[in-house]
C-alpha cells in the first residue's frame, strides 16, 4: 500500500513539474516572463545566447524542484523510524521483533490462533484428581490399592516417560526434569503412590518404546519383567476417550481386573467428560499382558493397540495466566477475533475457553464454535469457508490442521496471527502473516520461522504486541498526513506562482531544507508516540483499507488550504502588506511555510481528537524536536543568508511568522467538529 501511494504521488508530481516546465518555456519563448529591468526576458535573435540558457536552466531548476517537492522520499525513513523505535520498545514488553515489518502488520491482525498451553495457561501441572477404574482415590486412599494395581501404575509412569528423576542423596528431596505435563504425573506418582522409579527399571528390561504424537494422542513402552520372562507387557498413557476405546477391562482397587460392558465404559466416560468439564487434562493409563513362547519372541515387538486393561485416570490442572481474560476482552474490544487451537479434548478445551473468555453464552448456542482437528480436517474446502468464522476454539488437533486454519483464513481476507512454540508449529508459522513464536517453551526452528518472539510466553503479551502494531500503523498514518500536508502546499504555491509570475517562491535549497528537518526530525517526532488506549476501541485495518483515511483527506485537505491561501496573499500581496523588499517577502513566505509545519505537527499527533496536547509532557523527545527545529530554522534565516537565499527579518516579521502558524491549531480544532463517514 504505501509502494502503491509513494508512485501515485510521486506520478502526479512529475506530471505537474512537467506542466510548469512547459508553461515556463512557452512564457519564456513567447515574451511574456520579464527581466529584472521589468522588459521582456527573451527578444528573439537580439537576446544573448548565454541568457537563453541561463533563462532555460533556471526554468529547468524549477521543475526539478516542484518533482523534489512532490516526491514522499521522507516516506520510507519514517517507516523505517517507526519501526526501529517500536521494536526497541517492544523488547520491555517482553517481545522481540525478528522482522521489521511484523510491527506493523500485527496493527492489522484481524484473527488471533493461538495455543492454551503456557500461553493462555501457565504451564504449571498438577494432579488434582485421581480415578482407579471406576472409583475415585485420594491421597489417604492410595494405601487401599492392591500391590498388584500399584506395580501396574508405578511401571506405567515410571517407564512411559520422557521425564527423569534425579535424587542427589537418598533423603534429599526429587529433582523432576521433563515436560510439564510429565513432571506433574512423575510428581503424583512419587508422593501418592510411592514410586520408586530406580527399582521400576531394574526389575524391567525396556524392549521397544512408542514415542507421543499428535495424531495417536499416546506413548507406549512394551516390556518384559525380570522375574517372569515370558510374558511381555505393553503400557500405554495418552488421551483418555481414545485409551478407553481400545479398552476391554478395567482394574477396580481390590486388584481385579474385570470385564468392561457398554454401560461401564459409558460411565467412565462420564467421568472423563465431569473431569473435563472442570478445565483437567485427562491422562489415562492402560496395560495388556502377552506370553510368548520360545522362538516367536520377535514376533511381539509391537506393542498391542486392542483388549487393554484400564489401569487409571489422572486429571492435571493448568490454572490460566492471571490477565489473559483482559487481554482476550481486550482483543475483542479491538475487533479482533481469538480463535483456541489445542490438543486437549473438546470438553477441556470447551471449559479453558470459557475460563479465558474466548467462548461466551451467546458463542456457545453455536454447536460449531467448538470442533475436533480432525472434523475440521474432514470439511470440504466450501464448508472450511463457510464454518471458520463460527469456529473459536479446535480441539485434538494437529499441526496440519493449524496451517490449514491459517491457509482458510486467509483466503477469507484475514489478517492472521498465529502462535506456535513446537518444531511441527513451523509450517503455520511460516503461513500466517505474523508468527508469534514462544521465547521459553519454544524451539530454535519455531523461534527461527515466527516473526516476533514472546519472551514470556503470555498471552498478555500478545495483546500488547497488538497495541503496539496499532500505534506503529497509526504513527505511520500521522507522518503521511504531516508529509502529504507539506507536500501539498508546497506544490500548489510553487505551481501557481510560476504559471502566473513565471518565478516560484520557494528555491531548491529551501524546499530542501524543509525536505531534510520534515522527513528526519518529523518523521521522528511522530514515531516516538506511544500507544493510548484509544488504540484498542477501533476496528482493524484489515488488508484492503486505504492506507490514507477520510479523517486524514479531511485534515490535510483543511490544512493545505490554509496554508496555500496564505503563501499565495504572500506571494502577491506580501510586498504592499509588510512593505519590505522581494527577497524579505520570499523570506517571509519560506519561514511561514516552515513554522507551518512545526505547528502543524502538534495537529498531527492526534488525527481525530481535538486535544492535541493531551500526554505531551510524556514524549519529551517530540518537544526537544519541535525545540531543535525552531534552532534549526533560526539559524537559516537569520544566518545563512547567502546559502539559503534568505534576508533577516525583524522582530515583528517574526512575530507575524508565528502568529500565521499558530493559526494552524484553531483551524485543526475546527475542522475536526467536521464529521467524517469512517
Amino acid at each position: 500500500r504505501l509502494s502503491k501511494l509513494t508512485s501515485y504521488i510521486g506520478n502526479i508530481g512529475l506530471s505537474v513539474a512537467v506542466l510548469v516546465l512547459l508553461v515556463l518555456l512557452i512564457r519564456y519563448f513567447t515574451g511574456h516572463t520579464k527581466a529584472e529591468n521589468g522588459r521582456s526576458a527573451f527578444n528573439g535573435s537580439r537576446t544573448k545566447f548565454d541568457d537563453v540558457m541561463n533563462s532555460v536552466v533556471g526554468i529547468i531548476a524549477a521543475a526539478v524542484t516542484i518533482v523534489v517537492v512532490a516526491i514522499p522520499e521522507g516516506l520510507p525513513l519514517a517507516v523505517t523510524l517507526t519501526l526501529a523505535y517500536s521494536m526497541k520498545r517492544m523488547m520491555r514488553d517482553h517481545a522481540m521483533v525478528r522482522k521489521l515489518s511484523a510491527c506493523e502488520t500485527m496493527g492489522s491482525a484481524t484473527i488471533i490462533c493461538t495455543d492454551k498451553t503456557g500461553t493462555l495457561t501457565l504451564n504449571e501441572m498438577k494432579v488434582t484428581e485421581f480415578w482407579l477404574g471406576k472409583e475415585p482415590i485420594d491421597n489417604s486412599m492410595s494405601s487401599e490399592i492392591a500391590p498388584n494395581v500399584l506395580q501396574l501404575l508405578s511401571e506405567g509412569v515410571g517407564l512411559n516417560t520422557t521425564g527423569t528423576v534425579y535424587k542427589p542423596e537418598p533423603a534429599s528431596v526429587p529433582e523432576i526434569y521433563g515436560s510439564p505435563t510429565e513432571k506433574a504425573i512423575l510428581s503424583w506418582a512419587l508422593n501418592d503412590i510411592g514410586l520408586n522409579i530406580d527399582e521400576s527399571k531394574r526389575s524391567c528390561d525396556i524392549i521397544h518404546v512408542e514415542a507421543f504424537n499428535s495424531e495417536k494422542k499416546r506413548s507406549g513402552v512394551l516390556i518384559r519383567r525380570s522375574n517372569n520372562k515370558r510374558v511381555l507387557a505393553t503400557h500405554w498413557k495418552g488421551a483418555a476417550e481414545m485409551l478407553l476405546a481400545m479398552c476391554s477391562c478395567y482394574y477396580d482397587k481390590k486388584g481385579v481386573s474385570k470385564f468392561m460392558n457398554e454401560d461401564e465404559r459409558a460411565q467412565i466416560g462420564m467421568i472423563i467428560e465431569s473431569m473435563a468439564a472442570k478445565s483437567l487434562r485427562c491422562i489415562a493409563f492402560a496395560t495388556s499382558d502377552v506370553t510368548v513362547t520360545d522362538g516367536n519372541e520377535e514376533n511381539h515387538t509391537k506393542l498391542e493397540e486392542t483388549g487393554l486393561t484400564w489401569l487409571g485416570l489422572v486429571g492435571l490442572k493448568d490454572p490460566c495466566r492471571p490477565g489473559v481474560k483482559q487481554a482476550v476482552e481486550s482483543c475483542k474490544k479491538a475487533g479482533v477475533s481469538i480463535k483456541m487451537i489445542t490438543g486437549d479434548n473438546m470438553h477441556t478445551a470447551r471449559a479453558i475457553a470459557f475460563e479465558c473468555g474466548i467462548l461466551n453464552s451467546e458463542s456457545s448456542l453455536h454447536n460449531e464454535a467448538v470442533v475436533e482437528g480432525v472434523q475440521f480436517r474432514n470439511y470440504s474446502e466450501e464448508e472450511r469457508r463457510q464454518k471458520i468464522e463460527t469456529i473459536r476454539v479446535m480441539a485434538r488437533s494437529s499441526p496440519f490442521d493449524k496451517l490449514l486454519m491459517v491457509q482458510c483464513l486467509k483466503q477469507k481476507g484475514h489478517v492472521v496471527a498465529v502462535t506456535g512454540d513446537g518444531t511441527n508449529d513451523a509450517p503455520a508459522l511460516k503461513e500466517a502473516d505474523i508468527g508469534l513464536s514462544m521465547g521459553i517453551q519454544g524451539t530454535e526452528v519455531a523461534k527461527e520461522s515466527s516473526d516476533i518472539v514472546i519472551l514470556d510466553d503470555n498471552f498478555t503479551s500478545v495483546a500488547t504486541v497488538l497495541r503496539w502494531g496499532r500505534c506503529v500503523y497509526n504513527n505511520i498514518q500521522k507522518f503521511i498526513q504531516f508529509q502529504l500536508t507539506v507536500n501539498v502546499a508546497a506544490l500548489v504555491i510553487n505551481f501557481i506562482a510560476a504559471v502566473s509570475s513565471g518565478d516560484v517562491p520557494l528555491t531548491a535549497v529551501q524546499l530542501l531544507w524543509v525536505n531534510l528537518i520534515m522527513d528526519t526530525l518529523g518523521a521522528l517526532a511522530l514515531a516516538t508516540e506511544q500507544p493510548t488506549n484509544d488504540l484498542m476501541d477501533k476496528r482493524p485495518v484489515g488488508r484492503t483499507e486505504p492506507l490514507i483515511t477520510k479523517v486524514m483527506w479531511r485534515n490535510l485537505i483543511a490544512q493545505a488550504l490554509y496554508q496555500v491561501a496564505i503563501l499565495l496573499i504572500l506571494q502577491f500581496k506580501g510586498k504592499s502588506i509588510f512593505g519590505v523588499s522581494e527577497e524579505v517577502k520570499d523570506t517571509l513566505i519560506f519561514n511561514t511555510f516552515v513554522l507551518c509545519q512545526i505547528f502543524n505537527e502538534f495537529n498531527a499527533r492526534n488525527m481525530e481528537k481535538k486535544n492535541i496536547f493531551k500526554g505531551i509532557h510524556k514524549n519529551r523527545l517530540f518537544l526537544a524536536i519541535i525545540g531543535i527545529t525552531l534552532v534549526l530554522q533560526a539559524i537559516m534565516v537569520e544566518f545563512l543568508q547567502r546559502f539559503a537565499n534568505t534576508e533577516r527579518l525583524s522582530w515583528e516579521q517574526w512575530g507575524a511568522c508565528i502568529g500565521i502558524a499558530a493559526l494552524t491549531w484553531p483551524i485543526g480544532w475546527i475542522v475536526k467538529c467536521i464529521p467524517v463517514d469512517k
